[in-house]
């Protein structure tokens, strides 16, 4: 049997949870998807899916050989994507998704542009802080911005941001300007409610990592209106940048503890591995590249950072 055609057998099943489903999906019987993998693991000496009569779980050998073969046929497809979008005028409908505040501050000149130079292409755009099933909802593409997104995709990092913590003046000139990490404890803290940090903020500074436990009296899913509870002197938030950096030049928040930063968040671009990247997406993702290395305040980073 091809190896590679093993891979992708393989790395279909452990994408769809079922050797039926992964079969249906490539158009082979389950028999032979089933003999695909134990290809593969004779061939490599070991087991890489633990079967049952109701499910199926990877090995640790598996989870690793999955991570590594997903990133080769990534690559693969990719590079047979790029040589067909290279003679392809980009057409048709881009679903994309977003999040909510990032896209209403930044992205209008962006898609603008985006809409001048590819009039085929036809945008629908779903604004989301969730980070929405791409599969599932129909969707393209996805724009997100904090940590790694999870390894069934293949994530292009475009750029990344600092974070900032900052409150208004009148609440610091009320309730005190803290002067260590620790005091955050005793302040009420603004908390985004689908930050991966949680209620702990892990600030590194001049004494090395410190992790503090913060609370408050709210929570939100949309960074706008934080920023504007912030401002109305409600407590102190932890945001990135792009949101705050206008906020914080005109004087209606101001930086605390600049000696202490949370560990940069990336913006990527995310998309399933079992797409082909066509030239609708790849165009949309380097019209992003370009946008967001003419910012400025963004650190643009080309790097592509492929998970499974």
């Amino acid at each position: 049997m091809d190896t590679l055609t093993s891979m992708r057998v393989f790395a279909t099943v452990v994408e769809t949870r079922s050797f039926t489903a992964a079969a249906n999906r490539l158009a082979i019987s389950t028999a032979m998807a089933s003999k695909h993998v134990q290809h593969l693991e004779a061939h490599l000496g070991t087991r890489l899916l633990n079967r049952t009569t109701r499910k199926l779980s990877l090995t640790d050998s598996g989870l690793a050989y999955f991570e590594r073969c997903s990133q080769i046929l990534a690559d693969i497809d990719e590079s047979e994507a790029e040589a067909v979008s290279l003679t392809a005028r980009p057409h048709g409908t881009l679903r994309v998704t977003m999040p909510v505040s990032f896209a209403v501050r930044h992205m209008a000149p962006m898609l603008s542009r985006y809409m001048q130079q590819y009039p085929e292409v036809h945008l629908d755009l779903f604004l989301s802080d969730r980070r929405t099933d791409l599969i599932d909802n129909g969707l393209d593409l996805a724009l997100r911005i904090g940590p790694s997104p999870e390894p069934s995709l293949i994530a292009r990092r475009l750029a990344t941001d600092s974070m900032m913590m900052c409150a208004s003046p009148a609440y610091l000139a009320q309730h005190g300007r803290p002067r260590t990490p620790a005091e955050l404890a005793g302040h009420n803290c603004l908390l985004y409610s689908y930050a991966s940090i949680g209620n702990e903020w892990r600030l590194q500074g001049p004494d090395g990592e410190q992790v503090v436990k913060v609370g408050g009296t709210l929570r939100i899913n949309n960074g706008d209106l934080l920023n504007q509870m912030a401002i109305a002197g409600h407590g102190i938030m932890c945001q990135p940048e792009f949101l705050v950096r206008a906020e914080v030049e005109s004087g209606q928040l101001e930086e605390i503890l600049p000696d202490y930063r949370m560990a940069p968040i990336g913006i990527y671009a995310v998309y399933s591995s079992r797409k082909h990247l066509s030239a609708k997406i790849r165009s949309f993702v380097d019209c992003l590249v370009d946008y967001l290395a003419e910012k400025g305040k963004l650190q643009p980073d080309a790097e592509k950072a492929q998970h499974g």
